[in-house]
């Protein structure tokens, strides 16, 4: 009987082929090999006591406490919606107590500056209560490498289907990270699938992520960082999940993203189209609000974004940030549209739907803005009295062109909302302060005289030392000019002693 070994082959591959089926078993089972967990080096969970390993090697999954906590738009609100059921449907509980809870997971926002210092916070109470901690959202995924996420287990932006895997590894003492993209055909796609199960933070409204990522390059935003480019979930997946969430009691669900009039521009589809295919499929008495869109895509299909926002089971509502009045500002954000578009939106829709709510965003205090730029933004806004209107004081993010450019100091006063301040510079009395903040309320409703008082020292002047500067400069003032008389009186003796000493001389 030959050996096995006697049976040629021109090809490992042959090998397979010749009829040992473990092989393709083999190879269809790679896609599914997780990634390595490592072991945390961090000094904040250390398991160096032999009973200690033990334990985190003999831990039942699915039987313990999760803490969920959630910063930023309805996108990351729908992501964590979305962790949240899966970690339930495992097995694990959902709670408020996050003193009770043996994990943390916290799902970021980049947006802003405080944002992330309410995150970074939070991570340090949860290594001061020497709790297992997951990060998700738009921090760290834009910013990999930064020190205070080091040790930690991270779920990126579009693996949040995998948040079990994540959570289970970390609860043994495993530090996981996943970033990659969700990619079908070589494409990038909206993310993880829109059939998952979910946990609704209000049980009555479904919110839909429809695409993620865009196609702008915002000289401000650290969220394309995060996001990246434009990837949109298919019209059937989409429409599939509103009959689903319509099914379970939903009266209303929210269409999201990072830019809603870009959808369907990777795939041949475009919004108008998404949507009346959607609001085929709304039920009577529940109704559809449209989310957030810049004006360069919306523009294209105005007309029949007019037709969808006065259709009776969609709310006449939707979301434009213009960012600011001035066409000069817009182009060293690179908006990529004038104040001229966004106002041929405004106008239009105030024209074709009757009593349209147009949100807007602004943001105060760009590196780049004058006073004469400010003026235009308020004019924009007088002109259009906005009933939504959200104003963002401007936060260098990391890694962003902008945080390059020189800041404009800038604060921020809340006073009561109240008409007749409008308009008016009154007296404050502060009486809170934050970091990024100051409250107070109104003590002089009048204009404000300014003091008589000199200029600000320069940038770099020690303090204290002005009127020691002012009598050193007096001093040096009237020896000056005694040593001015000196030498003309020395220069007279010599043109004096030089006369005699000619005359002398014959």
């Amino acid at each position: 009987m030959p050996a096995v070994c006697d049976k040629g082959f021109e090809d490992i591959e042959d090998f397979a082929a010749s009829g040992d089926h473990q092989g393709d078993l083999r190879s269809a089972s790679r896609k599914y090999v997780l990634p390595k967990a490592r072991k945390f080096k961090s000094k904040y969970r250390q398991h160096t006591d032999d009973s200690e390993k033990i334990l985190a090697d003999s831990v039942i999954p699915g039987t313990q406490k999760i803490y969920l906590r959630t910063w930023g738009c309805s996108h990351n609100n729908s992501d964590s919606e979305y962790m949240a059921g899966q970690l339930a449907a495992y097995g694990y509980a959902i709670t408020d107590d996050m003193l009770a809870a043996d994990l943390w997971l916290l799902n970021s926002c980049t947006v802003k500056s405080p944002a992330e210092d309410h995150f970074r916070n939070e991570i340090k109470k949860a290594r001061e209560l020497n709790k297992y901690i997951v990060v998700a959202g738009c921090v760290p995924q834009g910013q990999q490498r930064a020190d205070y996420l080091q040790g930690l287990s991270v779920i990126g932006v579009q693996q949040i289907d995998r948040v079990v895997e994540v959570v289970e590894e970390t609860l043994k003492g495993h530090s996981v990270r996943l970033f990659g993209q969700k990619k079908q055909s070589g494409k990038k796609t909206g993310g993880a699938s829109l059939d998952l199960p979910k946990i609704r933070k209000n049980p009555l409204i479904e919110i839909i992520a429809i695409n993620t990522g865009c196609l702008n390059q915002c000289t401000y935003c650290k969220t394309k960082h995060a996001r990246g480019d434009l990837g949109s979930y298919s019209p059937e997946e989409i429409v599939a999940r509103a009959k689903q969430s319509f099914e379970e009691g939903v009266v209303e669900i929210w269409l999201t993203s990072e830019d809603l009039g870009a959808y369907g521009q990777d795939i041949g589809v475009t919004l108008p189209q998404l949507l009346w295919q959607i609001v085929e499929v709304i039920p009577e008495g529940a109704m559809m609000r449209l989310g957030m869109t810049n004006p360069p895509y919306i523009l294209e299909h105005l007309e029949e974004i007019a037709k969808i926002l006065n259709h009776p089971q969609v709310y006449s509502f939707l979301h434009v940030p213009v960012q600011s009045g001035s066409d000069s500002v817009l182009m060293d954000m690179k908006r990529e549209y004038c104040s001229a578009d966004f106002r041929r939106v405004l106008d239009f829709l105030r024209e074709r739907v009757p009593g349209v709510n147009v949100a807007t965003d602004i943001i105060c205090g760009f590196p780049t803005e004058t006073e004469e730029n400010f003026e235009e933004t308020l004019e924009l806004v007088r002109e259009y009295k906005f009933a939504s209107l959200f104003i963002n004081q401007f936060f260098p993010r990391p890694g962003t062109p902008a945080a390059k450019m020189h800041r404009i100091p800038a604060q921020q006063v809340l006073v009561p909302k109240d008409e007749n301040l409008m308009g008016k510079k009154v007296m404050v009395e502060i009486t809170e302060t934050g970091k990024h903040f100051m409250k107070g309320h109104v003590v002089k409703n009048e204009e404000l005289e300014h003091p008589d008082i000199p200029p600000p020292l320069k940038k770099g002047e020690v303090s204290g030392l002005l009127v020691s500067n002012q009598q050193m400069n007096s001093e040096i003032s009237s020896k000056g000019h005694i040593f001015f008389w000196m030498t003309v009186l020395i220069l007279v003796i010599s043109i004096l002693w030089r006369v005699y000493t000619l005359l002398w001389s014959r």
